[in-house]
């Protein structure tokens, strides 16, 4: 067997204000990182001011590197991974990256000509992300547009902009997706694998997005509860 060196980060830039999210999901990463082999990485300062937070992210790019690991996994810290959850690299080519799941780009995307070039119309779901240092472009930094400029090309959808969502909180799914397109990084999503594996309905994570902190704190209460937690 392979001795890969894995990494797996998450992004928290105001603890005290996530501690009561973080109080339930960091047992659980941290456990899934010890049992994949991983070193558990917290990102809790900021790189890129001129960026909204969410965009801090893309500091796995650097870090990976630096630490020369041969897998980078990225996870939101208000991210629940179920105990059962298998190491996905063990399942995952290293010339290809994946997200859990993946959207329709041109949904919420004005297509660029790497957009147009790929063709296979990929949206990141950035929440959750894989990368070996094969692909370790999919984390890379945007250096060939301003901050308005990728702002004025995120379209939220019609439930997201309900919830309040601003074009530029998606501006990593932007930037991730325009990774996978400008550099045609091969792609899958964990619950590809899942299928492969015939475990489809294993429901290896549980995550919110676009919901108010109270409603999202007790429905993560719920999933646990429904885990046996």
């Amino acid at each position: 067997m392979p001795n890969f060196k894995k990494a797996l980060f998450t992004l928290n830039l105001n603890p005290d204000a996530y501690k009561d999210i973080t109080d339930m999901t960091y047992p659980l990463i941290k456990h899934y990182a010890h049992k994949i082999g991983a070193e558990f990485i917290e990102i809790t300062e900021r790189k890129f001011p001129d960026w909204p937070p969410n965009y801090e992210k893309v500091q796995v790019y650097e870090l990976g590197q630096k630490m020369e690991n041969d897998w980078n996994i990225f996870f939101d810290c208000d991210a629940l991974i179920h105990p059962n959850a298998p190491d996905f690299t063990a399942h995952l080519p290293k010339d290809t990256v994946a997200h859990n799941g993946s959207d329709m780009a041109s949904i919420r995307f004005v297509y660029d000509r790497f957009f147009w070039r790929d063709g296979r119309n990929i949206g990141s779901a950035s929440w959750c992300c894989i990368a070996s240092d094969w692909c370790i472009e999919l984390f890379r930094p945007v250096d060939d547009m301003m901050p308005d400029e990728v702002k004025a090309r995120i379209f939220p959808t019609s439930n997201e902009l309900k919830s309040g969502v601003e074009p530029i909180r998606l501006v990593e799914d932007f930037v991730f997706s325009r990774n996978i397109a400008k550099y045609g990084l091969k792609f899958t999503t964990l619950k590809e694998i899942q299928k492969a594996l015939g475990i489809p309905d294993m429901g290896c994570f549980f995550h919110l997005y676009a919901v108010p902190k109270e409603e999202k704190v007790e429905k993560m209460k719920q999933a646990l509860e429904a885990w046996g937690f």
